[in-house]
């Protein structure tokens, strides 16, 4: 009698797995735009807050930190900030000794607002903080697709920034 191999004992197939159902959000730009922005704002926020600054006060030091003078309108739609918050932050902010308030040129209505030597001065290291998290965070981009990156957000705010009007 001739013996028979025994018979091959079925191996289960690995369970298939089914594709996530993509959530309304998991794939809408003004969520991803979002959601990322907070990622990685949040990391950097604990720095500033971390300096003795507000948030707020850090986008003002920054946004001046050019050296360019602006209007509160400019620095309200630059900081995210509605224009009387902005004010009232210019005013704490020249007591501090942290910016300086001229009058417009043109428009006497308009206040300008420049960083005084003391605030420039106080946003020096945070600025340095602030491209080295950049760096981090765009590490593995690559640079071809960080400044790609970068040059398809700014004209996705170009696009669609409200258009200026001859009083901004």
């Amino acid at each position: 009698m001739r013996k028979t191999a025994p018979a091959p004992v079925p191996v289960p197939a690995p369970a298939l797995e089914l594709p996530k159902r993509l959530e309304f959000v998991d794939d809408y730009l003004a969520y991803l735009l979002a959601r990322a922005s907070h990622l990685i704002s949040s990391e950097f926020h604990r720095e500033v807050e971390a300096s003795g600054l507000t948030v707020p006060e850090w986008r003002v030091l920054a946004s001046l930190a050019g050296g360019a003078q602006r209007t509160v309108g400019e620095l309200a739609d630059i900081v995210l900030s509605k224009q009387p918050t902005v004010t009232k932050l210019i005013a704490r902010m020249h007591e501090q000794g942290w910016v300086e308030r001229s009058i417009g040129l043109t428009d006497r209505r308009q206040a300008l607002v420049a960083l005084s030597p003391v605030g420039h001065q106080r946003v020096q290291a945070l600025l340095r903080r602030a491209r080295s998290h950049e760096a981090r965070v765009l590490g593995s981009f690559g640079e071809s697709d960080s400044v790609r990156l970068k040059a398809i957000l700014k004209k996705l705010i170009r696009l669609h920034a409200p258009a200026k009007t001859a009083t901004d």
